[in-house]
């Protein structure tokens, strides 16, 4: 029997509204029966702050900062803290909660759909290893975080190289469909992340800034040689083939597709209801 085929989508840059329309649209329409699985890479146009669906904007973001450095804003339909997009690989995961390979469990089917993103910093030469909070202190920060910074710390099963986070990722499950997505970083500005978000005060800002740099990195800054974002594309596509046991293969939307997603980016994910009023 020969492997199975799912979707592979390379969407390039685009708007935040539009890669968050289509990875919705994307769950819509497995969940519908009309595509198979899929995996879907891309990038961001302008570089974004994505916040997670329960963050308050308010009491968190700083909105000036955001537009001061020119950057997109959107919220996402998944947890989790707030990212920076610019320099890394975006990609998502859509599959079906009872697909035969798909644990019931969240932190269960994040181990086994990061498989995919293990194997692809294995073949850009790195070490990479799955997070497992073992300490009750570090199991009481994941409920209870410090800031409002997605790479202040890994959660379960995601990957770490020589202890720091290379990707962060969430997941959410609707009309019987996991959608994970999450982000590679090549590079970091960390000025730039932390400039994004509010604090009590600059003592505070400092100390998590300083701490930052022991908990999270960027591939970049783990290897002699810079990683292109075609070696990247290249190295993750393969990982998740060899990590899932999957065989990937080009999809192409359709024209109504699009209309579709761009008509839920307008619709949806660029309103101020949708990305402020929580």
């Amino acid at each position: 029997m020969g492997k199975e085929i799912w979707n592979y989508i390379d969407s390039g840059f685009s708007s935040p509204f539009y890669n968050m329309a289509l990875d919705e649209a994307l769950l819509d329409w497995h969940s519908e029966g009309k595509i198979a699985p899929t995996i879907r890479f891309y990038g961001w146009n302008p570089p974004t702050l994505s916040i997670g669906y329960f963050q308050k904007v308010e009491k968190e973001i700083d909105m000036d900062a955001v537009r001061r450095h020119g950057l997109g804003f959107v919220r996402r339909p998944t947890g989790g803290r707030g990212v920076l997009h610019d320099k890394e690989l975006t990609y998502s995961v859509i599959v079906s909660e009872d697909h035969p390979r798909m644990p019931k469990t969240v932190t269960e089917a994040y181990r086994v759909i990061s498989e995919g993103i293990l194997h692809g910093f294995r073949l850009l030469g790195l070490d990479a290893h799955f997070a497992i909070p073992r300490t009750d202190e570090e199991k009481q920060h994941l409920k209870n975080p410090r800031s409002s910074v997605c790479f202040d710390a890994p959660s379960w099963y995601e990957l770490v190289v020589e202890g720091r986070k290379v990707a962060g990722s969430a997941q959410t499950r609707q009309k019987g469909v996991i959608l994970q997505h999450g982000s590679i970083l090549l590079d970091l500005d960390e000025k730039l992340l932390f400039d994004l978000f509010k604090y009590p005060n600059e003592r505070v800002r400092e100390r998590l800034e300083k701490n930052f740099k022991n908990k999270a990195v960027a591939i970049n800054d783990l290897r002699e040689t810079p990683v292109t974002m075609e070696e990247a594309w290249s190295a993750f596509k393969k990982g998740f083939e060899y990590g899932l046991d999957i065989e990937l293969r080009p999809y192409q939307l359709s024209s109504e597709q699009e209309e579709y997603v761009k008509k839920l980016a307008k619709e949806k994910y660029e309103t101020e209801e949708w990305n402020f009023r929580r």
